[in-house]
């Protein structure tokens, strides 16, 4: 026969596991949200594309013509003697953009409210 103590000891071990079972499954359900987020456009979904002007990697999306920058790009781009180089790195990425096929659907989305061109 088992004791009180032995009850409560087993009875703690299940609620153990069952609670790092639990946040096991929490982690990897929020792991696999984040995968499907990877590399979209947070305006419209669509995939992003990372291309490199003057050194600075810009992820853009070839449908809005939102442009994304880490922050380690523009870190380094601030240390440069020459003020306008991220002016530059921006102007090179938008011409790249709007030279593009679907520049044409997209353009009057560049100068809206909220855009992260505007």
């Amino acid at each position: 026969m088992k004791s009180r103590n032995e009850e409560e000891y087993f009875v703690r071990e299940a609620a153990e596991l069952l609670r790092k079972e639990r946040e096991r499954a929490r982690s990897a359900a929020l792991e696999a949200e984040r995968k499907t987020h990877y590399m979209k456009c947070p305006k419209d979904g669509y995939d992003l594309i990372t291309q490199e002007f003057h050194g600075v990697e810009i992820e853009t999306c070839p449908h809005c013509g939102g442009m994304w920058v880490d922050a380690s790009d523009i870190e380094a781009v601030s240390h440069e003697e020459r003020s306008s180089v991220f002016t530059r790195v921006l102007a090179d990425a938008l011409a790249t953009f709007l030279a593009s096929p679907r520049a044409g659907h997209a353009d009057h989305a560049i100068h809206q409210p909220g855009n992260p061109l505007s």
